[in-house]
């Protein structure tokens, strides 16, 4: 792939899924805290990187931080049994205010814009959503799969399809309503060139898996297929493969200067599903015997009951995840693009996992950005190494500070802002390293002081096992009028196969 242009309008475009977009704690929120927006921070002098906005009623679909804090405000640091009930109440209509909001019931989602932005990403999306969805497309499915109405209905439906129409054609116009995420690159690459694209995508056809505790393997009518019409929850190897090739073909068209792409981490890394063996011992070999849900308490777990993945399937999805890897260097290599080792990084910060021994150094501007700043300055132990790890996050009872974790957010499965910081500097290291100019430097600064789980973590935190309680409230439970599960709601949204009436 060559491009003859020598000077280039647009520096840095991304497309990709929730990773590339900045979904974190259940939701998009603050997009100017994704890592390609805060890669783009470093670039001086200042370039332009425009990217939607969902700040409104604190995100879609859901954001729990932010959840959390305002039942914090007013129910202190623990829901008791009595206040359940109205507990549950003000939870219920707040998740209705912010369903109602994106579902267009208070006003229209229309913005005036007359070109794409530069991060075209859309949580939820496959490999081949980039080219098959464009705001046509969600729109019919919306307006043919009516929202529903019910007190277990408590997030906005449909609010993948309502992101990507905000996405690939904010102003709702008939120019760009046919545009698909890969139309909307080559618009870009038209008007001006394109010098650097991020393209972060492959992971939704995998993470179904883990988000349903289902392996459903992929066959030939997944195959090409928009999100909607899939059955699977693992895209075979040579599947992904076929559809991979498919994209970088696309991309190779268009004709950008450099193309960087993520190798992705393995999927028993993040919090999402929680690790635990028969005995509740740590893990002797990498792997435990079972996998369920984060809010699954250890001594709680009984694999009778609760849905989970064995040891044998969390090994097989993570040697799925060698041969996706395997594939995605050996066509970049085909197609001349460049190739960022994100799930290694990943990998060396596994602590749960692996031990503590095998974390690697985090980068030194960071480490004293930790010890700067007043409110994290704790988290750098007297080796001068930070105490944050892959762990769902924590708090210690006797201090109300971060115990553990700080690398994921709320929701299990996506990075904190500090995790897609250390994103941005891997995306950083490496792009230099293909002669892409900065001349600036990760504002860690920025980042942290914008990490409030760990700068200023809710009151409700302290007591992290009633929280996920009270939010993970199935049908089944005693208080069922509040609706289904929140948190299996959020992760549901991730799975490539419809999820189906419960």
């Amino acid at each position: 792939m060559f491009s003859r242009r020598t000077s280039y309008k647009h520096r840095l475009v991304a497309i990709g899924d929730s990773m590339a977009q900045g979904f974190k704690n259940g939701g998009i929120y603050r997009t100017d805290l994704s890592f390609p927006a805060l890669l783009a921070r470093a670039f001086k002098p200042k370039v332009e990187f425009e990217r939607p906005s969902f700040t409104a009623h604190t995100g879609i679909p859901i954001n729990i931080e932010m959840l959390v804090r305002e039942m914090s405000e007013e129910f202190g640091d623990e829901i008791s049994w009595n206040q359940y009930l109205s507990a549950g109440t003000h939870l219920f209509k707040t998740l209705r205010r912010i369903k109602n909001h994106w579902e267009g019931q208070n006003r229209s989602l229309r913005v005036e814009r007359n070109a794409p932005y530069h991060n075209l990403s859309v949580w939820g999306f496959s490999l081949s959503d980039t080219w098959l969805i464009n705001e046509s497309y969600s729109r019919q499915f919306i307006e043919n799969n009516a929202p529903r109405y019910t007190v277990f209905s408590v997030l906005p439906d449909h609010a993948m399809h309502i992101t990507a129409r905000m996405v690939l054609n904010p102003s709702f116009s008939e120019k760009f309503e046919g545009y698909s995420m890969i139309d909307n690159v080559e618009w870009l690459q038209k008007d001006g060139g394109i010098e650097n694209l991020i393209c972060c995508v492959g992971h939704n056809n995998i993470v179904g898996a883990v988000t349903n505790l289902e392996l459903i393997y992929s066959e030939e009518h997944d195959l090409n297929a928009p999100h909607n019409e899939r059955t699977c929850t693992v895209f075979r190897p040579e599947h992904f493969e076929d559809e991979l090739r498919i994209l970088y073909q696309k991309i190779s068209r268009i004709g950008v200067n450099r193309v960087f792409l993520p190798t992705l981490p393995y999927l028993t890394i993040p919090p999402a599903i929680r690790g635990v063996n028969s005995d509740k011992t740590k893990p002797r070999t990498g792997y435990f015997d079972y996998y369920s849900r984060f809010w699954i308490w250890d001594e709680d777990f009984d694999p009778d009951k609760h849905p989970h993945l064995t040891k044998e399937q969390a090994i097989t999805l993570d040697q799925h995840i060698d041969q996706y890897n395997a594939i995605i260097l050996e066509l970049a290599d085909e197609f001349g693009f460049h190739v960022v080792p994100v799930g290694r990084y990943v990998q060396a910060a596994a602590r749960r996992r692996m031990g503590a021994e095998n974390v690697r150094p985090f980068p030194e501007p960071f480490i004293e950005a930790l010890k700067k700043n007043r409110s994290t300055s704790y988290l750098v132990d007297e080796d001068g190494q930070p105490r944050i790890s892959t762990d769902y996050l924590r708090l210690a009872d006797s201090s109300g500070k971060i115990d553990r974790g700080g690398i994921f957010s709320l929701d299990g499965l996506h990075p904190s802002t500090i995790g897609y910081g250390l994103i941005a500097n891997i995306y950083k290291q490496f792009m230099e390293k293909e002669g892409v100019q900065f001349d600036g430097k990760i504002d860690w600064d920025f980042i942290i002081e914008n990490e409030t789980l760990v700068t200023n973590p809710p009151l409700l935190m302290n007591n992290l096992r009633l929280m996920l309680r009270f939010l993970a409230l199935s049908r089944g439970e005693r208080f069922t009028k509040i609706g289904q599960n929140v948190l299996q709601e959020v992760l549901e949204m991730f799975s490539s196969r419809p999820t189906l009436e419960k």
